[in-house]
């Protein structure tokens, strides 16, 4: 790697605004490291989208955070993680790939009944990834899985709370609690953003679990490991350079409202 490499920025790619959810963790933990944020809003969501489209649209999100120089690509999307991350890893084995998976494992432990719920899309529920996941790490736990179907076009729209959000969210969080789930995995990078209404369906009783601070820690684990750590006394970034296959000020507001008044979100198209 040159010298210069840890300026670089780091990239981060999901299908929508979902991921911005991981980069706040991210950015939380590394705030002097610089973001690029592909958001392939225009065929969002891919949870109900066929594997091959998938993979060829995770593949070219990735190539085009290459083309612009970052250091390293965050992965912000379960479904892709599930479906993809094995073909984007071997078409850059040089190049640092860190990917989103579901928490099951730290569900399974901190389960008290030994149920667990799983709320994620229909692609992701059905993945060759999540199942490894579970057969690895959550032996002895009865794993329920919900494919969420519209949840992501609401957060895609924006709309976080309201009758209509609550009547979504409730068809299918209510049925993992009375079978018992103690702990709900949040499966998709965009449920964070529905995590209050979530919580208060769930119940006092139940814990939410989100992987992306997990995801910030490991990412900062391999990029000190390879010397590419942004200079940590350095002032923080708060600029995001948004681009998007969809409406570039539809998504920058959207991205800008789900991320706070603190941050400055620049947009540009993907291609």
């Amino acid at each position: 790697m040159p010298a210069t490499a840890a300026n670089a920025p780091i990239g981060v790619f999901d299908s929508g605004v979902g991921g911005l959810s991981v980069l706040r963790a991210l950015q939380a933990l590394l705030p002097t490291e610089r973001w690029i944020y592909v958001a392939d809003s225009a065929h969002a969501p891919y949870g109900d989208k066929p594997t091959a489209f998938v993979q060829a649209r995770a593949a070219h999100g990735l190539q085009r955070l290459r083309a612009a120089g970052c250091k390293a690509a965050v992965v912000a999307c379960n479904t892709v993680t599930g479906l993809s991350i094995e073909t984007l890893r071997a078409q850059h084995p040089d190049w640092l790939i860190v990917a989103i998976e579901p928490a099951v494992k730290p569900a399974a432990q901190r389960s008290r009944g030994g149920v667990i719920g799983v709320l994620a899309t229909r692609n992701t529920v059905a993945s060759p990834g999540l199942a490894r996941l579970i057969a690895a790490h959550a032996q002895g736990v009865r794993v329920l899985t919900r494919a969420c179907t519209g949840w992501v076009e609401r957060v895609e729209r924006g709309e976080l709370d309201g009758p209509a959000t609550e009547a979504a969210v409730a068809e299918h969080v209510h049925p993992l609690v009375q079978a018992g789930a103690d702990v709900l995995v949040l499966g998709c990078t965009h449920y964070p953003f529905l995590r209050p209404v979530i919580e208060r369906l769930a119940g006092p009783a139940v814990e939410v679990l989100d992987p992306a601070p997990a995801v910030a820690r490991e990412l900062q684990r391999r990029l000190q490991i390879q010397g590419l750590l942004a200079a940590p006394a350095g002032p923080p970034h708060s600029e995001l350079l948004l681009r998007t296959s969809g409406d570039v000020r539809t998504v920058c507001a959207v991205a800008q409202r789900l991320l706070g008044a603190t941050w400055q979100v620049r947009g540009a198209p993907l291609d």
